[in-house]
């Protein structure tokens, strides 16, 4: 099989695409012949090893595993004697955990990871979108923050993979949202559901009269010490980039002024509890209740150009990498 490989950590060029046996399964695990996955910011940490304290997961000299990748959609091509949940030829999507691995055309998985079948209204694309970031932004705006119609959302990162669906979900629960995002995405965000655009490179967030209940930044290029002084009081501000000072104060359940900032990893999360996830995910786009934004999908061969483009670019939603 053709995997992508990281070896050490640095620039897009110590990706390699290189041949593969096809892993052996145990009595408990599934083969899964990998259709689609995604590129994201994760990935980009996994090959560089920034942030530093990204390494905590990832390895302190070198990645633990050399084939990266979390999320998988795909199709189950053998299965173990034990295994009762799932039959040849079922399409799942989920996770392959912290031993990642998902980034080759198969891998073995023990049925208790976080995978489950997928919709058959679904394609392999939009349940790689799903599994990567609406359950990411799932995990922020519905489990550490209580949203009703009188609260306040502010969104950094609005237009990203993750962006444009907390905007989604916040508009569900009834939530004012103001996107944050560049003037040229503005239309895009507003198409689902924002309420208020603020473009970053006219307009500082964190210097503005306006206050928020509810500050998510998606993309973890703000912080929280400034963030704060447009936080209401009582109101808190989550980021998905592991800052030392986030971390410590979660770890910690520190607050400023009654406002509270918080680093959360919904990797970290037990699979059990991803499988529910991605169940309720699952029922969302079988009632048109989520959207994906695809900005760009890239072959196992442009995984470089992919990498690039997330690492430098101002991508709009989901960056697909297909696997066939």
């Amino acid at each position: 099989m053709k995997a992508i490989i990281v070896s050490k950590y640095g620039k897009s060029d110590v990706i390699k695409v290189v041949e593969r046996d096809i892993p052996e399964i145990g009595e408990s695990d599934v083969l899964i012949r990998i259709m689609a996955s995604s590129v994201s910011p994760v990935d980009i940490a996994f090959r560089t090893g920034k942030p530093f304290v990204s390494r905590l997961f990832t390895g302190f000299n070198k990645p633990k595993y050399e084939i990266p990748g979390d999320i998988i959609a795909g199709i189950v091509e053998k299965k173990g004697t034990e295994v009762t949940q799932f039959d040849i030829g079922d399409r799942v999507f989920g996770h392959a955990g912290l031993s990642f691995g998902a980034q080759g055309q198969y891998i073995a998985l023990n049925v208790k990871e976080a995978i489950v079948k997928m919709p058959d209204e679904m394609s392999f694309e939009m349940a790689a979108a799903f599994a990567y970031s609406a359950m990411t932004a799932m995990a922020f705006l519905e489990e550490h923050y209580e949203i009703t119609s009188d609260t306040k959302v502010l969104i950094n990162g609005a237009s990203g993979a993750i962006g444009t669906f907390a905007i989604q979900f916040a508009k569900q629960k009834g939530a004012h949202v103001t996107a944050v995002c560049s003037g040229g995405n503005a239309e895009l965000v507003m198409s689902i559901g924002a309420d208020a655009v603020i473009d970053y490179a006219k307009e500082d967030f964190t210097t503005m009269d306006q206050s928020f209940d509810f500050i998510f930044d998606a993309v973890g290029k703000s912080n929280f010490g400034k963030s704060k002084q447009v936080l209401k009081r009582g109101g808190i501000y989550l980021s998905t980039v592991p800052a030392f000072s986030l971390m410590l104060r979660t770890a910690l359940k520190m607050k400023s002024q009654n406002k509270t900032g918080k680093f959360v990893a919904t990797g970290l999360k037990k699979p059990e509890q991803k499988r529910e996830d991605l169940k309720k995910l699952a029922n969302m786009f079988l009632d048109k209740q989520l959207s994906a934004v695809i900005d760009r999908e890239y072959t196992m061969d442009e995984i470089i150009e992919a990498h690039d483009h997330v690492e430098h670019g101002h991508k709009r939603g989901n960056i697909i990498l297909k696997m066939v």
